[in-house]
């Protein structure tokens, strides 16, 4: 291959992930440090039994963030502002505080695995790492127009392959690995339906799906050319088609890092008879001596490049829903002074989240059952979400397809039975 086609090739990749839009970062943020944990978490404890898992959240991922993104590319506006709307206003504030409570547990744990990975590979204090960390995150945010912060964003993406990189340096068991991912291994007993709920919860967070409504909205009301479709329906087909193609690749590229997070996992600590992960940073510490220092690397580095990419997801979609709740300005690309508000409680939403590391509470131990409460909580917001992308009022001509509806339904019966059967196990 010549020099010159080589660049040629690159800069059609190039052109091809720029078009991208929200789902593939959203899709990326999913595969958080506090998402790490639980699928290495998983994985050691299960081994190749939960495989099947990734395979099986999939579509239902697609079917709900497509849900939430034709939302706010309609209307033109985010979920908590289509909530308050139309839903009387305890029900919306409710949602948008369990979803804040959970991204602020979600921050202090992302912050915390970060600074212990950055130990982990060049030694001193994790704690000061993980302050830094938190302020490179907010000043990043605040001060970089957001039309240049997501570019930096989707290339951090990359960063997630190293995950891919861990399994291809071990030995891996192809035939067995493949039998867990397409034969469910069930085992009736409430640590493992508390391990699926916790896998489903970081699968399909609340969190992603406001984000992703609201930056549909936001990439409309910043470029003059275009509106929300109920406004501009010509543009309906090109944008629908946009919002499907953008969310089957991005969770697909987050399932396709969590099935390899899960099986790097499984054929070394499992394996080796390491159960019990806590943390992404102690999955990395064990990987170190089972499969070598390039393998701890690999994992380590995708640790802290996954918790940039994760923080500003967090505390953005937060911050946008309590925005939208009540009516502050609010745009990644207002300057601060005309947004102050908005960058304010980006600002104290990571603050929160770090000052978890010091006040007693473990981020950790409360990760996994946050992961749990998304998986709970994720049921009335699905609801919510399909009973307004059914309404005419809200939708307009643009209700979802009957396709698409029986699939969002499916996934939310599906989300409501495992929270069933977490209760009756418990």
């Amino acid at each position: 291959m010549t020099k010159k086609h080589s660049k040629t090739l690159f800069q059609k990749a190039k052109g091809w992930f720029t078009i991208l839009g929200p789902g593939i970062i959203t899709g990326a943020a999913d595969d958080d440090p506090s998402g790490i944990a639980t699928y290495s978490q998983a994985g050691a404890q299960s081994g190749y039994g939960l495989l099947w898992s990734i395979v099986f959240s999939y579509p239902m991922m697609v079917a709900i963030q497509i849900v939430s993104a034709q939302i706010g590319r309609t209307t033109g506006k985010g979920l908590a502002a289509n909530m308050k709307m139309h839903f009387p206003k305890w029900i919306t504030i409710s949602i948008v505080f369990l979803m804040l409570a959970a991204n602020i547990i979600n921050i202090g744990a992302d912050i915390s695995a970060m600074g212990e990975a950055v130990q982990l590979v060049i030694g001193d204090h994790s704690i000061l790492y993980a302050i830094a960390l938190a302020i490179i995150g907010i000043l990043l945010q605040v001060f970089i127009p957001y039309d240049r912060y997501v570019s930096y964003l989707k290339w951090l993406c990359v960063v997630l392959f190293a995950y891919v990189a861990v399994v291809f340096s071990v030995h891996v068991p192809w035939a067995e690995a493949l039998a867990g991912t397409i034969i469910p291994s069930i085992t009736w007993n409430s640590t493992y339906i508390t391990t699926i709920i916790a896998v489903l919860g970081t699968t399909i967070s609340p969190y992603l799906f406001f984000w992703q409504a609201s930056e549909e909205a936001e990439e409309e009301e910043d470029n003059p050319r275009q509106h929300p479709l109920n406004e501009s329906p010509e543009q309906a087909p090109k944008q629908l088609s946009r919002i499907r193609r953008d969310t089957i690749i991005g969770m697909g590229f987050s399932n396709l890092i969590a099935f390899f997070i899960m099986l790097s996992t499984a054929v070394t600590l499992h394996s080796k008879g390491v159960t019990d992960i806590n943390t992404a940073a102690q999955a990395a510490e064990a990987l170190r001596p089972i499969a070598g220092e390039f393998t701890f690397l690999l994992f380590a580095i995708g640790i802290i490049g996954t918790g940039l990419l994760a923080l500003p997801v967090l505390a953005g979609s937060a911050a946008y829903a309590v925005a939208e709740v009540f009516s502050l300005p609010m745009s990644l690309e207002k300057k601060p002074k005309d947004a102050k508000g908005f960058y304010g409680l980006i600002a104290g939403i990571t603050i929160a989240g770090m000052l978890l590391i010091f006040i007693g509470v473990n981020p950790i131990k409360a990760l996994y059952w946050s992961a749990v409460i998304n998986g709970i909580v994720a049921v009335p917001i699905m609801i919510i979400m399909m009973v307004m992308a059914h309404n005419k009022s809200i939708m307009g001509k643009f209700t979802i397809s009957r396709r698409l509806s029986i699939a969002g339904w499916i996934s939310t019966a599906i989300m409501f039975a495992a929270g069933l059967g977490l209760l009756l196990t418990l």
